[in-house]
This record gives C-alpha cells, structure tokens and sequence, in this order.
C-alpha cells in the first residue's frame, strides 16, 4: 500500500515539475470566512512576430491560503480573436512546484537542476496566431491548497481557469505581495513550534556571492530525539521570481536534536544580489512525520 501512494505522489509532482508540500497559515491568521477565488493571471507583455504570438504572465495567488498550481500538462491555452479560437501549446505556467502564500504573486521560477539552474519565466506561445482587440487567453489549471499530506497527495486538489483579457496589459505590478495578509510575514528572528513541540528559529542570515547563507537552530524540550526537516528554503524578491530549485523536505539532511538539547545547520539558495525585499517561502515539518507547515519569514536588510 505503501508503494502505491508513493506512486501517486510521484506522478501528482511529476505534473508540477516538483515536489509537493504541507502548508497551513501561521497560527492567529483565519482566512476561512473568505471566499476562495482560486489563482489569477494578467499579461504583462506581448511579443508579435511572423512566427506567431509570445505572452508573459504573471499569476497571483487569491485561494486565501498557501497554494501551489499549475497548468493542465499536456492540455493547450486558448486564445479567443474575433470569434475564432485557436490552440495555443506552448504553456510555461506553474508555481514551480513551491506553495505560495495568499495574496502573493510571481512570473517565474528555477528549474532545471542543480547543475544547471534555468530560471523559468511564465509564458504562453500561440504559433501563428495574430493579436486583436478584445482578444482573451484561457488556461485550465490545477492546484492545491491548505494541508498537504504526504500520504494522501491528492488531497484538497481543485480545478480553475485563468481568464485573461489580453488588452489589458499591467506593467507596473510589485512583487512579491499584491494583497497584503495581516500577521501573515514573519520577522526573522520569530520561533516555530515544529514536530514534537521542537522550536525552530533562523539564526543568522549570511549574504554569499552566490546568494544567501541561512544558519538554523532547533531546541528540543521534548523526552526523545527528534529530527526537523525543513528542506532547502526557497526565497523570492521584488523581481518576482522564486529562487531555489524545490526539493523534497525529506531528501535535505539535518542533524537530530536531542533531548533537552540543540541543533545547529545551514541551507543555502543562489539568488543574484541585486533583488531586494527577499521573503523566505519556509516548509517546516509540524504535527507528524511527512506533513509541512509554510511560513513566510521576511528579510528586511538583506
């Protein structure tokens, strides 16, 4: 039974291109009055050439809680002109794998591998198509929301469409919050109560040439050893790309925190020096083993 749902969440990350996560809001936030409108996109640039039509995107998170979505694999985005549909399928649109918190928006993220990083910018190619006024862009989606079980991955999956007006062009958007979350950014030097009441905290933040250096402390008051994974924390700025290439929680090492005593570990992300107001996007593994909890931990400074 086991190898059987490790399969499916092996084939439900393959669609996103990463790993899936546990996420819930940092305790003291209710959202659940709200109602939920799923994601949203709108184009911030449009490329025509002989070839055909290039649109960037950017896609904004208004579930109300931390999600994760992507396009429908394999399944082409619709461009509507004058009554005429066409096909468009080339479709680069997806969280990358990382949940996002409410109220946050991207237009990109890192794939490829840790070798070779790519960043992914969110686009839709429609070849051979021609631009008009009132055109419009439907893309069919997935994406999940609140807790994530490891053991039950297709749990709170939903659809969506993302209905975009390609008129409308919005140029000037600031990342990464576009609806602010009361409560929601945490200040990095906040404690989180991990699995089996451990509490973690981000004890330094180091610039790198590379990127950023963060050094993670758990205190462990609990009657028996425990581990705390955490993974290698992605983080996005005010440019709107997540930078770190998703990894599953589980697979990053970390010391075990003994009883009554400490730990200490560092995690690493590349990220050019340039970008500015860097959020760390923190899966933290609470409650049991394989579920994650998310927080967004601000960095003012670095």
């Amino acid at each position: 039974m086991r190898s059987k749902k490790a399969l499916v969440l092996i084939l439900l990350c393959a669609m996103f291109s990463f790993a899936c996560r546990y996420i819930v809001l940092p305790e003291g936030i209710d959202l659940a009055s709200q109602d939920s409108q799923g994601w949203s996109a709108v184009a911030t640039n449009i490329q025509s050439g002989d070839s055909g039509l290039r649109i960037d995107l950017t896609i904004r998170n208004d579930t109300n809680d931390w999600s994760a979505m992507a396009a429908v694999p394999d399944k082409p985005a619709l461009l509507s002109v004058n009554g005429n549909t066409s096909n468009c399928a080339t479709v680069f649109i997806s969280s990358g794998g990382h949940r996002l918190a409410p109220g946050f928006q991207m237009r990109g993220y890192i794939s490829g591998t840790k070798a070779e990083p790519v960043t992914q910018s969110l686009y839709v190619e429609c070849e051979g198509a021609r631009l008009d006024a009132g055109a419009k862009l439907v893309i069919d989606y997935i994406y999940f929301t609140g807790q994530f079980n490891y053991y039950e991955p297709e749990a709170n999956k939903s659809t969506g469409k993302l209905e975009v007006d390609l008129d409308a062009l919005v140029a000037d958007l600031t990342y990464p919050v576009a609806t602010p979350v009361e409560g929601l950014l945490q200040s990095p030097d906040a404690t989180i109560t991990a699995i089996n009441d451990v509490v973690l905290t981000l004890a330094t933040v180091e610039r790198t040439p590379e990127g950023l250096r963060f050094g993670w402390k758990t205190a462990n008051q609990g009657a028996y050893p425990s581990y705390v994974h955490i993974g290698n924390p992605p983080v996005i700025g005010a440019d709107g790309i997540i930078y770190g290439l998703y990894e599953v929680p589980d697979l990053a090492s970390v010391p075990i925190t003994p009883s009554g005593g400490e730990a200490e570990w560092a995690t690493e992300v590349s990220a050019p020096q340039d970008v500015a107001d860097l959020i760390v996007l923190l899966s933290v593994e609470s409650g049991k083993q394989r579920l994650y909890a998310n927080y967004a931990i601000e960095l003012s400074g670095y």
